[in-house]
């Protein structure tokens, strides 16, 4: 299975999984905690983990193609949320 990890600069970052848990979680399975959250998603799976000074992400799907999508969902969102471009470079 494909994987996916980014660290991103983020100085509410605990902030971040909070809204993102709350904007998609009438859509999709979500499991969180005070600083990190597990979304499920039909093709793959997102895993949240909010660090003093950072986001670190992690998206795992069947496949590169789905993969990609799923990094631009994460991505369209945690900015849209943020307000923001942040710095996000995905790892595999």
């Amino acid at each position: 299975m494909p994987i996916s990890r980014a660290e991103i600069p983020a100085e509410d970052a605990k902030g971040l999984v909070e809204r993102l848990c709350r904007e998609w979680a009438d859509a999709r399975p979500i499991n969180r905690e005070e600083t990190q959250a597990r979304i499920t998603f039909d093709e793959g799976l997102c895993l949240l983990q909010a660090e003093p000074d950072r986001l670190i992400v992690a998206v795992e799907t069947l496949d590169d193609e789905t993969l990609d999508r799923l990094e631009g969902k994460v991505n369209a969102a945690l900015e849209g949320l943020a307000g923001v471009t942040l710095e996000i470079v995905w790892e595999n």
